[in-house]
């Protein structure tokens, strides 16, 4: 037993001190989530004349995420996210219970509906060199967002609500994250 944990020991503090090198591809795998920052946006009600005190919210999703980064050298690469479809929850809230009113029954934290989507991304990673097995690096890249099954739950379309509809649209990627290698095969990542 001791003689196993010195080996694992000393793999795991060895200097392996790998870097992307040009060429060099790696696959990720693991958990993406998404966490959309929805900070309550307001309802516009065209038959009320605009703007209302309500708000919705949308949840956030973790789904199987998969990465492929392609090395153009030891500190640039390029990275190309994909992801099993993301599921959120909209929830209307309704401060100051208007929605009593106006639809004969208050929807504050109800579910409206749910929406589907895809947001593949690309983006230009920089790897700094540490001369270690921790590789940090930052990256920047754009993404498209694919909605599809939007659907409104059948509470609000009994309220008169209908055609639920989102467009796709393009926004900028941010990033930070690290490889830890383990040995030159594996690594471990964060980002």
């Amino acid at each position: 037993k001791k003689t196993i944990l010195s080996a694992v020991i000393g793999t795991l503090l060895s200097p392996i001190v790998l870097a992307g090198n040009a060429g060099d591809i790696y696959v990720r795998g693991g958990a993406t989530m998404v966490d959309p920052n929805s900070d309550k946006t307001g309802v516009y009600v065209e038959a009320l004349g605009g703007d209302t005190p309500l708000s919705v919210s949308v949840d956030d999703n973790t789904q199987l995420g998969l990465n492929f980064v392609y090395f153009y050298d030891n500190n640039w690469a390029i990275e190309v996210l994909a992801a099993t479809p993301f599921t959120h929850d909209v929830t209307i809230h309704d401060p100051q219970g208007i929605s009593e009113g106006l639809f004969g029954a208050n929807v504050d934290g109800a579910t409206l509906g749910e929406v589907t989507h895809l947001p593949p991304t690309i983006s230009a990673l920089y790897y700094f060199d540490t001369s270690s097995n921790f590789k940090p690096y930052v990256g920047l890249g754009v993404n498209y967002t694919i909605f599809f099954d939007e659907e409104f739950n059948s509470t609000p379309k009994s309220l008169g609500f209908n055609d639920l509809e989102l467009d796709g649209s393009f926004g900028l990627s941010a990033q930070v994250g690290a490889d830890y290698h383990l040995n030159e095969k594996w690594h471990v990542n964060a980002s």
